[in-house]
């Protein structure tokens, strides 16, 4: 798989690199002796965080389960067509992987790419595109034009690194550019860029936690003598066993055990700085929502929701409005560019704004009162096949009157 000439990164080690900029409460971790802060931030290490995970895989994985279609025509009078984006990688990664690969792209490097692949016909010459294979972010840069060289067809160069080391230059016609979110145009905007403060301090908090739970003191208490003056050195190890025998366990729930010390037992509870250690590991939960548009309760975060059923449901559809359909009309308009006109490149949405099932039910019943759709129509969204008279709409015309009759009556 991805054996087509570009380079990816497999198994390469990322440079560590330290941050000219330190996060607050990154910095008082560091200060604490509780993490060291120093290695970059980079798609690996954000990957290693269970919000960003989360997040990112929800964004990629609902886009990429979407189905790709191509239609030619105006939007009255489409119909579906062939293109490269049925299986824009038949050698390689399968449709969903490759859409979810190009949106993790999108995602954490604000850019996507591949190189164009033609089909080969008789004499030597190049046809249609044949695939699209993805092309790491780090193995290829968008530029100008450099003084000696002439403008090129869309006025952008790609240098992309391939696979045996050399770095070849493309334009438009050779190399599939899917810019995110830009400020001049040319360079999409980096989320692992521009939120390395955040997620610095995230790494900073996991880290620190880890060194929390394999270093620190969790115990459920200790004990002393009752009287301060008795010494139990010599009895210390057969005391601890005592306890531990007859206290722990679900075998020992209900027993009223005795010992032959007095003892008092000290329970070890946690202190207010791990207390707000634990709120600020919710708050990145929360930041990483801000970062990515995903509400927190898909980051298994649901201390603060309130709003359960039916404003649960309504935050489930705006994700696909305000946040999923950005992304992907990223990938429809700069597809249908790579198309020959009038052909264009949609992504089905209707499975996400599917709503429950009596939800669609009543409005498949008012649509069909309404004499929007037919009864077949009726029928397919609701998976069923068609039925003989099924294709005549509703109408409230009232019927003939008989000839001869009374037409009041």
């Amino acid at each position: 798989m991805y054996d087509h000439g570009v380079r990816w990164p497999w198994q390469r080690r990322d440079a560590v690199q330290p941050s000219a900029h330190y996060a607050p409460v990154a910095s008082f971790l560091e200060m604490q002796g509780l993490v060291d802060l120093g290695a970059a931030v980079t798609e690996q290490s954000v990957l290693q965080l269970s919000p960003m995970y989360r997040a990112v895989s929800l964004i990629a994985g609902q886009l990429a389960g979407l189905p790709m279609r191509t239609f030619t025509g105006d939007p009255m009078e489409r119909r579906a067509v062939a293109s490269v984006f049925d299986d824009p990688d038949p050698d390689g990664q399968v449709p969903f992987a490759w859409k979810e690969t190009l949106f993790l792209h999108l995602l954490i490097h604000g850019r996507t790419g591949a190189v164009i692949q033609r089909k080969q016909i008789d004499g030597g010459g190049e046809g249609g595109i044949a695939a699209l294979p993805l092309a790491h972010p780090s193995t290829f840069r968008a530029r100008g034009p450099r003084p000696y060289e002439k403008v090129p067809a869309g006025g952008l160069y790609f240098d992309v690194m391939m696979a045996d080391g050399t770095t070849k230059t493309f334009d438009r016609n050779g190399f599939w550019y899917v810019p995110g979110m830009s400020l001049n145009g040319r360079d999409g905007v980096s989320l692992i860029e521009k939120a390395r403060l955040s997620l610095q301090t995230t790494t900073a908090a996991d880290r620190a936690a880890g060194r929390m739970f394999s270093h620190g003191a969790m115990i459920s208490g200790f004990i002393t003598p009752a009287d301060p003056d008795e010494d139990i050195e010599d009895d210390r190890e057969q005391i601890s066993r005592e306890i531990n025998n007859k206290f722990e366990g679900w075998q020992n729930t209900g027993r009223i055990p005795i010992l032959n010390q007095r003892v008092k037992l000290n329970p070890w509870t946690m202190t207010a700085r791990d207390a707000e250690f634990l709120a600020s590991r919710q708050f990145q939960v929360e930041e990483v929502s801000r970062w990515t548009g995903v509400p927190p309760h898909l980051l298994m975060q649901t201390e603060k929701q309130t709003s359960w059923g039916t404003g649960v449901e309504e935050q489930n559809r705006a994700l696909g409005r305000s946040v999923l359909d950005t992304w992907a009309t990223r990938l429809e308009e700069h597809g249908s560019r790579l198309l020959a006109r009038p052909r264009s490149l949609v992504l089905d949405f209707a499975k996400l704004e599917r709503s429950s099932p009596e939800r669609e039910q009543d409005s498949i019943r008012s649509d069909w009162d309404a004499g929007l759709i037919t009864r077949n129509e009726a029928r397919a969204r609701r998976g069923m096949p068609p039925i003989e008279g099924g294709d005549v709409l509703k109408t409230d015309a009232p019927a003939a009157a008989p000839i001869g009759g009374d037409p009041n009556a």
